[in-house]
C-alpha cells in the first residue's frame, strides 16, 4: 500500500486532517522532521481526534534519515508539487510509494525535488497557486489506491 510522507508539516490541523484520513484509509504515515510544531501539540490531536490511536506514525529525524529508510525499504518517492511533470491521474503508482507532501508554507527545497522519483501536480485552473495540502494529499492518495487495487480490498472488508 502507498505511505503518506508529510515533509516537515507547519500547520498542525492540516497534518491532523491527514493523519486521519491516513487512519481512515489504513495508511501508514511517515513525518519528516523538524515540524512547525511539536507533533504531540493539542492543535493536531484535535484536528486528528480519536484517529491518531488508529495509524502508524513514523517519525524521522530529517530528510537524511528518511532517505536511508527508504532507500532500505526499496520504495519509490513520489512528489506532490504544483512544479509537478505529470497529473497525477496520468501517472502510474504502485504499492509501497512514498507520496510526500511539502511544507504549506514552503513546498520542499531543491534537494527534494533532485531525489524524487517522480514529480506529480493536482492540475488546477489557470491563476490559481495551490490547494489545501490536506485536500491534494487526499485526492492523489486517492487515485494511488484505485491503481493498486488497496481501495478495492478495503470495501471488501468494510
Amino acid at each position: 500500500m502507498p505511505r503518506l510522507v508529510l515533509y516537515q508539516p507547519d500547520i498542525p490541523q492540516n497534518a491532523g486532517t491527514m493523519m486521519r484520513m491516513a487512519a481512515c484509509l489504513g495508511l501508514p504515515v511517515e513525518i519528516v522532521e523538524p515540524a512547525g510544531f511539536d507533533v504531540s501539540d493539542r492543535h493536531l490531536r484535535r484536528s486528528g481526534l480519536d484517529y491518531l490511536d488508529h495509524v502508524a506514525i513514523t517519525r524521522h529525524r530529517s530528510f537524511a534519515a528518511f532517505e536511508a529508510w527508504r532507500g532500505e525499504a526499496a520504495s519509490r518517492l513520489i512528489l506532490a508539487t504544483t512544479a509537478g511533470a505529470v497529473p497525477y491521474t496520468d501517472f502510474t503508482f504502485r504499492p509501497g510509494d512514498c507520496v510526500m507532501v511539502g511544507r504549506e508554507s514552503a513546498g520542499v527545497p531543491e534537494a527534494v525535488h533532485v531525489a524524487a522519483d517522480a514529480r506529480v501536480v493536482v492540475p488546477m485552473r489557470s491563476g490559481m497557486r495551490s490547494l489545501n495540502v490536506a485536500v491534494a494529499a487526499a485526492m492523489i492518495l486517492g487515485e494511488a489506491l484505485r491503481q493498486t487495487g488497496d481501495a478495492t480490498d478495503r470495501r471488501q472488508r468494510a
